[in-house]
């Protein structure tokens, strides 16, 4: 029994829901092990053809949860622990597979997803969002990534550039300030922006238009589109992305003794 992620399947739709909203579903290893099992879980039924994301509360998601107390509990603590004998080899293992690992499984899942998304999507949130394979936002949502207020250049998944272009990315990257809904839409990152009180609706409707289509010519469908950018060097830019990623975890390491600069006020600020 999960306890932080809800999974229904009906009428050809797998619902897979985030529940931590009084943490505002902030990700620990236990969420983000519960969301890869569902997405396996949706992934393995044939009578499957539509992977739905949404979220409880005010806000699809606040990002990997730092707070101190998961900190203290979660698995960090022990990585940390092994730095005198693994250098920081243990959170680049952890990070390769709760973070990359898990948003690329996901992305390439031979059957279309959607996120609905409301309210803040903070920096971890947008590796939830962006390998599904289209967006419906409320008009309430806002996407941001202000990790580099932490010492770290962006998020594991390097989707930015991709998702806005060269240049937005680096503003999305350079001031942490958040995207509107609406203007994610203007940049194709997101397909189409309802409002608040519609999203649930409206995310379903589309999953049932598409649920209607043949599995088969959806998954090549999806598969002509992610290999067309993994052509155009999508795959081999998101793994050389992570791995400049762990060379923020490094600097910081070296600066303050812990894996990221710690400015969690100033992330707030930005969000």
């Amino acid at each position: 029994m999960a306890d932080f992620i809800g999974y229904a399947a009906a009428d050809r739709i797998a619902t897979i829901t985030l529940d931590r909203p009084e943490r505002r579903n902030a990700q620990n290893q236990q969420l983000l092990e519960e969301l890869n099992d569902a997405w396996e879980r949706a992934a393995a039924d044939d009578a499957v053809r539509v992977i739905l994301l949404r979220a409880e509360g005010t806000h699809f998601s606040a990002g990997h949860d730092i707070s101190p107390e998961e900190v203290a509990r979660g698995p960090f603590r022990q990585i940390a622990a092994s730095i005198p004998t693994r250098g920081l080899l243990g959170i680049h293992q952890w990070e390769a597979r709760h973070y990359l690992g898990f948003s690329r499984r996901w992305r390439d899942i031979p059957k279309p997803s959607i996120a609905a998304v409301q309210g803040a999507c903070i920096a971890g949130g947008l590796l939830l969002a962006w390998p599904c394979d289209l967006i419906v936002a409320a008009d309430d949502a806002r996407f941001s990534d202000p990790v580099v207020l932490m010492g770290i250049g962006g998020v594991e998944y390097h989707g930015h550039t991709w998702e806005l272009g060269a240049r937005k990315a680096k503003e999305m990257l350079f001031t942490a300030r958040p995207i509107d809904a609406q203007e994610a839409e203007r940049r194709g990152m997101v397909n189409r922006v309802v409002p608040r009180a519609e999203l649930d609706t409206a995310a379903h409707a589309l999953a049932v238009e598409i649920a209607q289509m043949h599995p088969h010519a959806l998954a090549m469908a999806k598969r002509a589109v992610n290999q067309t950018l993994d052509i155009q060097g999508q795959a081999a830019a998101l793994q050389s992305c992570f791995d400049i990623h762990q060379l923020g975890h490094a600097s910081a390491y070296a600066q303050g003794g812990q894996f990221v600069l710690t400015d969690l006020p100033g992330m707030k600020g930005k969000d």
